[in-house]
């Protein structure tokens, strides 16, 4: 049983590495991270959820 849901395994299938993966997440608990604000769990766990429901996506430039 994975303590995060979605796993890591099926979140790095979304992304081309796990590097990528990592970067997406601390971004975006970054952004959900607002002074006084009581959110029902951590930021991160929000943010890897977003990126395994697809609402979260990127584009590699070259």
């Amino acid at each position: 049983m994975s303590m995060v849901d979605p796993s890591i395994d099926y979140l790095a299938t979304l992304v081309d590495s796990k590097y990528t993966l990592a970067i997406l997440a601390a971004k975006r608990a970054r952004e959900l991270t607002k002074p006084g604000q009581v959110l029902p769990e951590k930021e991160v766990s929000i943010a890897l959820r977003e990126i395994g429901d697809k609402k979260i996506t990127y584009t590699r430039k070259k």
